[in-house]
C-alpha cells in the first residue's frame, strides 16, 4: 500500500492472479473490478453474474483456482516470485501508467526497481557501430547509478543488457520468464536472471507471439525514467517505445544517425520531433536531473473496509443510454464524458466498465471510448 509495507497474504495473492489469468480482463478492466467490488475474490465472485458480449457468451474464462496454485508453485521453484500492484515492493514508476500490468513474475535482482533506470532500445538488424554505443553508453549509465532496462532482442537490446550486466540491468520479456526468446539469447537470458532481473506479466510457459511485444514495450518505458533510441527504422517497435514513453511522460532520447542508412530513420524522425539529441550518457544524466518527479498514481487497495456499491444499486435508469448516445466510432475521453452527461467520474467509469464487460464499447489509450460498430 502507500507506506511502502503492505503485502499481499498467499490466498490473496492466488486472487489477483486468478482475476489477471481470467480471459476477458485487461489491467485496466482488473483495476476498475476491485475499485468496485473491493478486492480479488469478490470481483471473482461477481463476475460470472455480470453483463457480457453475447457474442462472446464464454468470454470470461475464470481459471480453476489449482490451475493458478500450480503457476504459483511453479513460479517459486524456479527462484522467481509474483509482485501485486497494491504491494510496497511493486515498481513505483510502473505503477504510475495508465494500465500497469496487475501481477508481475520477476527473476532475480528485484532491488534493481528501487533504483532509477534508463530504458536503451533499438533495431534488431543493428549495425557493428550501434550495437558498440549502445554497449558502451549501457556501461556509462550503469556507473552513473542507472539501471539499464531493455527488452532482451536481438542487437540493441542485447548489447544494452551485455554493457549493463555488471552494473544492473533489467529485461522486460514478452513470454513466460521461463521462456527463452529469441534462443541465441539462452546464456544472456540466463545471466540476467542470475546478476540482473528478469520481468513479465505473462504466465509461465507463454512463447512471445506479436501481439505481446506491444504489452512487453510498455514495461519497458514504465520501468524507465526516459528511453534511449539508439537505431530504429521508420516503421520500427522501437518506436512504439518512444511513444509510450512520451504517453507515460518519460523523456525520450535518440542517437542521430545517417540518412543514407534506413535503420536510422526513425531515430532521425524523432530528433525532428524534439526528441534529446544524445551522444554520450552526460547527455541523459543532465536531462534526467532536470526532469520534474511524477505525481505517484494512487493504487488499489488490496481490501477496503466499505466495497463500492454497484452502480445497479445507485445508478438511475437512463445513465447508461446517456452514455451510449455521447459515443461514437470516433474515442472520447472520460473527461468528456463526465462533463457532458452531468454525473460523477465514478458513475461513469462503473457504466463504462459494464458496457466495456458486455463488448459493446473498446477502450483506447489515453482512457478514451468508442462505440463497437
Amino acid at each position: 500500500m502507500e507506506d511502502g509495507k503492505h503485502r499481499l497474504s498467499d490466498a490473496e495473492r492466488l486472487d489477483w492472479l486468478r482475476l489477471f489469468r481470467t480471459a476477458g480482463i485487461g489491467p485496466r478492466s482488473f483495476v476498475e473490478l476491485l475499485e468496485r467490488f473491493g478486492d480479488a475474490a469478490a470481483a471473482l465472485d461477481a463476475l460470472p453474474a455480470l453483463p457480457r458480449d453475447s457474442r462472446k457468451p464464454d468470454r470470461f474464462r475464470i481459471p480453476d483456482r489449482d490451475i493458478v496454485q500450480r503457476e504459483f508453485d511453479a513460479v517459486m521453484a524456479l527462484g522467481a516470485r509474483m509482485l501485486c500492484l497494491c504491494e510496497g515492493d511493486y515498481p513505483p514508476g510502473l505503477a504510475a501508467i495508465a494500465d500497469p500490468p496487475p501481477v508481475l513474475t520477476v527473476l532475480g535482482d528485484a532491488t534493481l526497481l528501487e533504483r532509477p533506470a534508463v530504458a536503451v532500445v533499438g533495431a534488431r538488424n543493428a549495425s557493428a557501430h550501434g550495437r558498440r554505443f549502445a554497449e558502451e553508453i549501457a556501461e556509462a549509465l550503469g556507473a552513473a547509478g542507472y539501471a539499464v532496462v531493455s527488452g532482451l532482442a536481438r542487437g540493441i537490446d542485447g548489447a544494452a543488457h551485455r554493457g549493463a550486466l555488471a552494473t544492473g540491468t533489467v529485461a522486460a520479456i514478452a513470454g513466460g520468464i521461463d521462456v527463452v526468446y529469441p534462443p541465441e539469447h539462452a546464456a544472456l537470458h540466463a545471466q540476467i536472471g542470475a546478476d540482473g532481473l528478469l520481468v513479465t506479466e505473462q504466465p509461465l510457459g507463454t512463447t512471445p507471439t506479436a501481439r505481446h511485444f506491444p504489452a512487453r514495450n510498455r514495461l519497458i518505458s514504465g520501468l524507465s525514467s526516459g528511453v534511449l533510441v539508439v537505431e530504429a527504422a521508420v516503421r520500427s517497435g522501437s518506436l512504439i517505445t518512444a511513444r509510450m514513453a512520451l504517453e507515460q511522460g518519460r523523456d525520450v532520447f535518440a542517437v542521430p544517425g545517417s540518412p543514407r542508412d534506413p535503420r536510422c530513420g526513425g531515430t532521425n524522425d524523432l530528433l525532428r520531433q524534439g526528441a534529446i539529441l544524445t551522444e554520450s550518457a552526460a547527455d541523459i544524466v543532465e536531462a534526467l536531473r532536470r526532469q520534474t518527479p511524477r505525481p505517484p498514481r494512487i493504487r488499489p487497495a488490496a481490501a477496503p473496509s466499505q466495497p463500492i456499491e454497484t452502480e445497479r444499486e445507485n445508478e438511475p435508469a437512463g445513465d447508461r443510454d446517456r452514455i451510449t448516445e455521447l459515443l461514437a466510432a470516433t474515442p472520447t475521453g472520460v473527461d468528456e464524458l463526465v462533463r457532458e452527461c452531468h454525473m460523477s467520474a465514478a458513475a461513469v467509469q462503473t457504466v463504462l466498465l459494464e458496457l466495456e464487460l458486455e463488448g459493446l464499447i473498446e477502450r483506447h489509450p489515453g482512457n478514451r471510448f468508442s462505440l463497437v460498430l
